[in-house]
């Protein structure tokens, strides 16, 4: 291939790596690595390796039928191309004789983050399975040529990035190329797995790309993104992601790429150039305008709002509270909304939010900390499958009823169909006590407090005890004497008013009728506001933010609807 198709080639990969650019987190532009593969001949040895030894047993992986080799049939650079052949012919190497040949290259070459551009045409012949690829330098492997030196750790331990693989997925349509990630959370038939269509494939080049971060990795055909891989939780487990990794390219015989045809002869797989970026220039600007704010807050979540500059483009957020983390990225500029999930309801929780970016540079005015408390779980009626101890398979129904003015009547069924020999116990919250409930039909089971005061708020759960286990369901709030109208959004009897929603420090009501008193209610009953004075304009500015009960009331009608206070 002669060097002026290589600057243009490099000029069309170049800017099809700036469309990527809103497609991936971090942008690497400084090459760091590569071999354009110009010199005809044997392959460079300063740059790849040839893995030729054998594992244990005498096979490769996954059922494959080839030797690898370091013969210049099976590898060689022809005409500005890297070419590798898998062939049929009989070898023997190492006391076994097989029918196949190919070479596996590792690169001498590793590196933490970057992007990794590969120019190929791969083969599609049946039973062929060509691939690119990325293991961890620190994987222990016979014959590799990091593990000597560097080999402390297993596979899948030491991570897994496939960039490019075919053959595997007769299942699919043809021209389909697949990337994917095994991590010790996942790994031989992982399901970290995302793949797409290239065009005419095995006749064209395509250009196969990945870029990783300590975000996330990006896999991207023709400069088009097409997977991401980005877990919630960030560990050893999901997450191998931290360490150097090296480059490999082989093409494997038979095994999961199936049966080799009777008339086979060889596959070439041809490799234009590879390519690493980086960013070399060292990033001394730390993350600027760092704001948190906390947003909408249910029973058992609080959305915290975030957002901070920086060069890189990308910043980095680590979010602390009760002894747990969780860790998100956002565009620079751009309020990044994160979820924290699972909480307890009716509870405060304090947050301590850093911000960096990707070289670890902190944000001047780290760490902020919020506060925010849940709202109450509200129960009257209705259908739930949160526990606070055990899990429920499908869940429970509840019903919370005053019965006179100071006795309220608990009925839960549960709806899992997988428990036997059910029976249930009413759980008081605080103090906490514990008593059976009668057991009305089925799974259904029924108690009467007693000796209530109305207005007051009860808190109460239910355990069902069953062979081999128990679930608890999640404790609700309860306000002796509601009849649960505040769940409903909207009442008919009176509806013909608006009013500003969300609203701030004020709440502006408009009506074609005299409004003669307002009332808010939060979601686990309490009045919260009462104004019979200026009914056109409430002040909430002493509420915290979270979602309310408006009762606006005019002669004999009311009407309630919902209202968001941030």
């Amino acid at each position: 291939m002669q060097n002026i198709f290589k600057i243009v080639g490099f000029s069309i990969v170049f800017f099809c790596y700036q469309l990527a650019y809103s497609q991936v987190d971090v942008v690497y532009s400084d090459l760091v690595w590569s071999d354009e593969f110009d010199n005809n001949g044997a392959i460079n040895p300063s740059n790849w390796h040839h893995q030729t030894q054998l594992p244990t047993g005498g096979n490769w992986y996954n059922g494959e039928e080839q030797h690898y080799t370091n013969e210049l049939t099976n590898s060689f650079v022809e005409n500005g191309v890297l070419k590798i052949v898998a062939r049929k012919e009989v070898y023997n190497s190492q006391g076994y004789t097989k029918q196949y040949t190919s070479a596996r290259l590792n690169s001498k070459f590793a590196f933490t983050y970057g992007r990794v551009d590969i120019r190929a045409k791969i083969p599609t012949n049946q039973g062929t399975w060509p691939a690119l690829w990325m293991l961890g330098k620190n994987i222990i492997e016979p014959g590799g040529y990091f593990s000597s030196t560097h080999g402390t750790t297993s596979w899948p331990a030491c991570g897994e990035i496939d960039i490019m693989e075919h053959g595997i997925t007769s299942w699919q349509p043809a021209g389909y190329v697949q990337s994917a990630l095994h991590t010790p959370s996942s790994f031989g038939s992982t399901t970290n797995i995302g793949g797409t269509i290239a065009n005419n494939l095995g006749n064209d080049f395509h250009v196969y790309s990945m870029n990783w971060s300590p975000n996330q990795i990006t896999f991207l055909l023709d400069g088009v993104a097409f997977y991401t891989y980005n877990p919630a939780v960030k560990n050893a487990a999901t997450w191998p992601f931290n360490l150097d990794q090296y480059l490999l390219l082989n093409i494997a015989m038979g095994g999961v790429a199936g049966t080799i045809p009777s008339n086979f002869v060889a596959a070439t797989m041809e490799v234009d150039y590879v390519r690493v970026y980086q960013n070399v220039q060292v990033d001394n600007q730390i993350p600027l305008n760092f704001t948190a704010a906390v947003g909408t807050v249910t029973s058992s979540s609080v959305e915290l709002l975030l957002n901070a500059t920086d060069n890189s483009g990308t910043v980095n957020y680590n979010i602390v509270y009760g002894g747990n983390s969780i860790s998100a990225y956002g565009n620079s500029g751009v309020q990044k909304s994160v979820i924290i999930p699972n909480l307890t309801a009716d509870t405060n929780y304090t947050f301590s939010i850093s911000a960096s970016d990707a070289t670890g540079n902190n944000a001047l005015n780290n760490a902020i900390v919020l506060n925010a408390t849940t709202l109450g779980f509200v129960g009257c009626t209705g259908t739930s499958s949160e526990a606070s101890q055990g899990t429920f398979s499908t869940g429970y129904n509840y019903s919370f009823e005053t019965i006179g003015s100071n006795s309220v009547k608990v009925t839960f069924e549960l709806l899992d169909t997988d428990k036997v020999g059910v029976v249930a116990y009413l759980w008081r919250q605080s103090p906490f006590a514990e008593t059976p409930m009668s057991n009305v039909s089925g799974n259904r089971f029924t108690y009467t407090l007693t000796g209530q005061t109305s207005g007051a708020t009860i808190n109460y759960a239910v355990k069902f005890a069953y062979a081999n286990g128990m679930s608890v369901t999640r404790y609700f709030s309860y306000v002796v004497g509601n009849t649960c109208t505040l769940n409903q959004q909207e009442f008919d009897d009176f509806s013909n008013f608006s009013f500003t929603n969300p609203s701030h420090d004020f709440i502006s009501i408009a009506s074609d009728i005299t409004i003669d008193k307002v009332e808010i209610f939060n979601l686990i009953g309490n009045k919260v506001v009462t104004q019979t004075e200026n009914t056109n304009q409430i002040d909430v500015s002493s509420l915290s933010k979270g979602m309310y009960l408006l009762i606006v009331y005019s002669e004999h009608k009311k009407g309630i609807k919902k209202i968001i206070i941030n």
